[in-house]
């Protein structure tokens, strides 16, 4: 049997840097990653950079919390999917459209339905919107 592979979504994984996010859900799907993989879209580092830097100045992070936890989520394995800027322009922004979801969260959702997988989110829009489109929810909910 082949490894679980998903989608993770921002809220996940910045639920494992904070401790007064973290939750059973969150941790589950980390567990998840031992014989697992995760795969997010293109739009990913970029989001994950905006949020480590704000949490950084408003003194929520020092810089050296965010250099742990950039090397401990390159060292998980969590592959980047690359999407054409055509694609983002024009099918994610029409499914958020839709959705009514941004287009950082149709992204997402987007990468799931392509890839036939399941997303692993805490963000109760992008539940809904995935449970609307057919695409499985990760684990249990939160």
């Amino acid at each position: 049997m082949s490894p679980a592979r998903f989608v993770v979504d921002n809220s996940v994984v910045m639920a494992w840097c904070f401790e007064d996010e973290v939750g059973e859900y969150a941790d589950a799907v980390l567990q998840c990653l031992e014989d697992g993989e995760a795969i997010v879209p293109a739009i990913w580092p970029l989001e994950i950079g905006n949020a480590l830097l704000v949490a950084e100045r408003k003194r929520r992070l020092g810089k050296a919390d965010v250099v742990r936890f950039l090397e401990l989520v390159s060292s998980l394995p969590l592959s980047v999917e690359q999407e054409t800027p055509e694609r983002m322009l024009t099918d994610i922004i029409a499914l958020a459209r839709e959705l009514g979801l941004s287009t950082y969260d149709a992204s997402y959702l987007d990468l799931a339905m392509r890839s036939g997988v399941p997303i692993a989110t805490q963000d109760k829009s992008l539940m809904k919107a995935a449970r609307k489109c057919g695409v499985r929810l990760q684990g249990a909910r939160p």
